[in-house]
């Protein structure tokens, strides 16, 4: 049975702040820090900065979830790239950020990021969005293929900053 996707509420927030802190390490690259990936972590994902996102007009969660709880999750950010390389790479406007997509490892290859990608898609279309765009580390083999088959192109790059290193992410994007 496929997983409901839905806008996140308030309630979400543990359950977010948890699965966030099970998948984004499986997107970093090896060699960084388990010490930077968990300053990251309590900075960007923790309950109260999900709670902010969640009470930000410009910024939707949306999540995948069956009986037993969350499978996966996106953040969307609507309007204009706040980093110069990313907006002279993506070139269509309005664009909506897909900032973070990510699924329980326990649900990899079960069709929850591929339900996601569809609401993701679904809701850019319902803001009248002309693009989506994302930033994706060049070593993250699984997401570029799985974006590539959702129909996104690599745009141009991107730092992406990690503690202490300074990643070059591929931009990704693909029209609505």
């Amino acid at each position: 049975m496929p997983p409901t996707v839905e806008r996140a509420h308030t309630d979400d927030v543990p359950a977010l702040a948890e699965l966030a802190a099970l998948t984004f390490p499986l997107a970093c690259p090896p060699r960084v820090a388990a010490d930077d990936v968990a300053a990251f972590i309590a900075e960007n994902l923790s309950r109260a900065r999900f709670s902010e996102y969640l009470a930000d007009s410009s910024r939707t969660i949306l999540v995948a979830r069956d009986g037993a709880g969350l499978l996966g999750y996106t953040l969307l950010v609507a309007g204009e790239p706040g980093d110069p390389e990313v907006a002279a790479a993506v070139t269509a406007r309005p664009v909506l950020e897909l900032s973070k997509m990510y699924a329980h490892p326990d649900a990899h290859g079960s069709g929850v990021a591929a339900a996601l990608m569809g609401a993701v898609l679904d809701h850019a279309r319902a803001q009248d969005m002309s693009a989506v765009w994302l930033g994706v580390n060049q070593q993250n083999t699984r997401a570029l293929r799985f974006y590539r088959k959702q129909g996104f192109a690599v745009c141009g790059e991107r730092a992406f900053t990690l503690g202490g290193h300074v990643e070059r992410d591929f931009v990704m994007s693909r029209p609505v």
